[in-house]
């Protein structure tokens, strides 16, 4: 771990915790990649956090004349970046790993979607912090839950995410997702596993009534998400956008994830998946879809000229055998483009970090070839790009002054890394890199790669269980 210097009379035993008071924190000795809009880096640098945010930062050593109290850490050896952020997840999925490993994602939902329909709240509550704990252990600082599966008379699914993401200590985004469209009219999940359109609309108002919080620094925010053109109405499409806007808050689902979703738009629609959603008002820089993969020019044209965000998912695409979405093109065109882990039950680690890695290797499998991605690009994907996918890059997703004090301390010295001389390269491409120090409003999550919030054991036999409930209940 980092060594504490210097420590003043009375201060807190925990390495980088904020003693109370308004002391500061300074980080220093470490390498530094800001992800700000220059690309700022700094080989030897400091961090000064003080109030949960990030105070200054620069080259070389901190200043030893800041005023007050305060305590030092030297953190030699290591790199700070911006906390991860995850920008599409389904928390619920983590007691479902390992099923239908060989299905593309139709085959896989009709395979998966019974067993969902029978989750209830002390299920969720499980997945979501067995999700959220992965996730924190490698970097994320913000974490994306898009949960759309509400059977009936099943407890506050929506309260159990939020209240394992508040015991993890990480922000969360919360898509209240819903589903109208069973097989009765075409869709692809069970009719049990849906909601009205009345009983969707109602529920995923009162769940931003009850937990969005608009406020600078919000640890909690509530987006508008209806799952996917195939288990959705249009009416449920054009009066979430409707309500997402009368309410402030942001819209997500699922967009041109495969070919077969294309040709199910055209065949229900008489459009392909892009126009549909610009047709339903789903098309707009407080938008962001999951996945993208199947996109031409015209429709990255219509996502640029409107603002509208992508989460990349790579490992999951590639686990779907979904394809290679166009992130460079993306990228070239403005288009603002997050990293998303997607559910684990497409892909089994749940961990962001090995997306960055992925993110980059998927994408030169593509025409961009060895040009597709640069280490620096994957890393801004997954800090600064997730943070505008989620409108809150005012706040996160890059270490500046004023911003929130969310950031990873990732070490970058022992045998794994040693002998890669550029830190970012070594974090992308190399193998996972031990956190540390992670840091959310100044408050610490994750010392030496352990979860500070979260007992790791209890959490792991807990999840067993609620897994195996699930299953036997599938089977009954």
């Amino acid at each position: 771990m980092p060594r504490e210097e210097h420590p003043e009379p009375g201060g807190e035993d925990r390495i980088g915790q904020l003693p109370p008071g308004g002391e500061r924190l300074v980080i220093e000795n470490c390498a530094v990649a800001t992800v700000d809009a220059e690309g700022t880096e700094y080989p030897s640098g400091h961090l000064v956090l003080a109030g949960g945010l990030i105070e200054s930062l620069g080259p070389g050593r901190a200043p030893a004349d800041l005023p007050g109290p305060m305590r030092r850490i030297d953190a030699s050896g290591h790199l700070a970046t911006p906390g991860l952020v995850n920008t599409h997840h389904h928390f619920y999925q983590w007691l479902t790993r390992g099923l239908a490993t060989d299905h593309k994602l139709f085959d896989w939902l009709v395979a998966l979607y019974p067993t969902w329909a029978r989750i209830d709240e002390p299920m969720v509550h499980a997945a979501a912090g067995g999700s959220l704990a992965m996730m924190a252990r490698g970097g994320v600082t913000t974490a994306m839950d898009h949960h759309y599966v509400f059977p009936r008379g099943t407890g506050d699914l929506s309260g159990a995410i939020v209240r394992a993401a508040g015991e993890t200590g990480v922000r969360l985004t919360l898509a209240r997702g819903s589903m109208d469209r069973g097989e009765s009219a075409g869709g692809l999940p069970p009719d049990f596993a849906v909601e009205s359109l009345d009983q969707a609309l109602a529920a995923t108002e009162a769940t931003v009534d009850a937990h969005h919080d608009a406020s600078f620094g919000a640890m909690t925010q509530i987006a508008v998400a209806p799952c996917s053109p195939f288990s959705v109405s249009t009416e449920l499409m054009r009066e979430g956008a409707e309500l997402a806007r009368r309410k402030g808050v942001r819209l997500h689902t699922h967009g041109s994830e495969t070919r077969e979703e294309e040709a199910f738009c055209h065949e229900l629609f008489g459009m392909g998946p892009t126009d549909y959603f610009e047709s339903t008002g789903w098309l707009g820089e407080d938008v962001w879809m999951a996945h993208c993969v199947h996109m031409n020019d015209s429709d990255l044209a219509a996502f640029a000229r409107t603002r509208t965000g992508v989460a990349h998912c790579p490992s999951s695409n590639a686990r779907l055998a979904a394809g290679i979405a166009r992130v460079p093109d993306m990228l070239a065109a403005g288009i603002p483009v997050g990293l998303g882990v997607d559910g684990t039950a497409s892909n089994e680690s749940g961990e962001l970090h090995t997306e960055l890695r992925n993110s980059l290797l998927v994408n030169r499998l593509g025409p961009h070839r060895e040009a597709a991605l640069t280490a620096r690009e994957a890393l801004r994907l997954a800090t600064f790009g997730g943070a505008e996918v989620l409108g809150r890059a005012r706040e996160i997703g890059s270490l500046e002054p004023g911003k929130l004090a969310d950031l990873v301390l990732w070490r970058m010295d022992t045998l794994a890394h040693s002998t890669i001389a550029d830190p970012v390269s070594a974090l992308v491409l190399g193998a996972p890199a031990p956190v540390t120090l992670s840091l959310v409003g100044g408050r610490p999550v994750v010392e030496d790669g352990r979860l500070l919030g979260v007992d790791e054991e209890a959490l792991a036999r807990r999840t067993r269980a609620e897994a195996q409930r699930l299953a036997g209940l599938g089977t009954a």
